[in-house]
């Protein structure tokens, strides 16, 4: 049987749940489950206002009109990040310049920041990669000192922390994603974390298709007018009714995830001491929440060797990001700031493991008894050959 790289996550309440909205009939944005799951994500992180959205893409875009991003506009992120990240700023005309990653975390190197800084520069948006946090004291007094706006892409990093704030709560913005690989999901949707209060307004206005509530008579149906731009962002309650029991199950989740990754961690790590592979580095001031395991080999063919010897054992595994700046679209609209040192060759060697809610232990086991099998193996094949070499010379 294979082991899935990933299985969305379910604690078996969603069926109940979704067939209580059908039996509604009200499927519709803004029902029990969207409000419900609204006043989880406030209560567990703090934030002011949450705001649930179809797509993570969403919360990105949503920022990006709120902020009146324009054609001549600037937006600082990491090539290494989804391209949902640079697509909602482009929509609005902006151009994207890139920064390199630091290969400890895959983070945009908050030091390279400053020098890709420009009188066009509006937007940071920092990536915090596999739930991990950027530097972001550092990242937030290099937006005041620009008067620049910071967009936390949260996209992984739900429930993970800097220092004592909880990611997404730090910047102007925070977005997260519900899609199937998030700790919590429901298929598609996201979450705006709205940390400026001059912005919350604005941003139910711009959710709501640009519609504003219009003062009504007692006992009168509400009515709305159209004062703003604006889509129809608001998530459904279905899938509202599914992500439901995950936020209710939240602490769970997180620490079956994180049991699994410190599994992993712990079992590779003697591979780790003797330089056949590199694992995560989490820094002092960051709590993640296990959104990825990942380990890095020495190159793409050693990468490309270990993967189809995962397949022959039937476990899946998984590459990540291609760097944004070496796709077609990100030569046509983006520029990369000084030098790419880590990015391209740093997400060459990086290969993710299965993890998910529910993964066995029995099964991180034999994933990393297979790895450290594979590398016994390819270390006594290099033993011999150079045993060879030496004899014929």
């Amino acid at each position: 049987m294979m082991i899935p790289f990933n299985v969305t996550a379910f604690t078996g309440n969603e069926k109940a749940n979704i067939e209580k909205v059908l039996k509604t009939k009200k499927l519709s944005g803004d029902g029990e489950f969207t409000e419900s799951c609204t006043r989880l994500l406030e209560e567990y992180t703090g934030c002011k206002k949450v705001l649930l959205v179809s797509s993570f893409a969403q919360t990105l875009e949503m920022c990006a009109v709120l902020l009146g991003i324009g054609p001549g506009d600037e937006v600082i992120m990491p090539s290494y990040s989804s391209n949902f990240a640079a697509n909602a700023f482009l929509l609005r005309g902006a151009k994207i310049v890139f920064v390199d990653i630091k290969p400890g975390t895959m983070n945009m190197n908050e030091r390279l920041i400053n020098q890709a800084v420009t009188e066009k520069t509006k937007v940071i948006v920092p990536l915090h990669y596999a739930g991990v946090a950027c530097d972001m004291e550092t990242i937030m007094a290099i937006a005041e000192e620009h008067n620049l706006y910071v967009v936390e892409n949260a996209e992984h990093a739900l429930m993970g922390k800097y220092k004592d704030k909880y990611l997404g709560t730090i910047g102007h913005f925070g977005c997260f994603s519900f899609k199937e690989f998030s700790n919590y999901s429901c298929g598609e949707g996201g979450a705006l974390f709205v940390n400026n209060p001059h912005f919350v307004e604005k941003a139910d206005r711009i959710r709501n298709g640009g519609l504003e509530r219009k003062p009504v008579s007692e006992g009168q149906k509400d009515e709305f007018s159209w004062v703003d731009i604006g889509s129809s962002y608001a998530l459904s309650d279905l899938h509202a009714a599914y992500l439901h029991p995950q936020l209710i199950k939240v602490k769970d989740i997180l620490h079956d995830r994180l049991k699994n990754w410190d599994m992993y961690y712990k079992k590779l790590k003697p591979l780790e001491d003797v330089g056949l592979i590199e694992l995560p580095r989490i820094p002092e001031e960051a709590f993640h929440n296990g959104n990825i395991f990942y380990i890095k080999l020495k190159n793409i063919e050693d990468r490309n060797s270990l993967v189809k010897n995962l397949n022959y054992y039937k476990i899946e595994s998984a590459v990540h990001y291609e760097p944004l700046h070496k796709s077609p679209a990100g030569r046509k609209y983006s520029s990369f700031s000084a030098q790419d040192q880590y990015t391209t060759a740093e997400s060459a060697r990086l290969l993710r493991l299965p993890l998910y809610y529910g993964l066995s232990s029995t099964n991180v086991n034999f994933i990393c008894g297979t790895i450290c099998t594979y590398y016994n193996y390819e270390a006594i094949k290099e033993s011999a050959g150079k045993a060879r070499e030496f004899k014929a010379g």
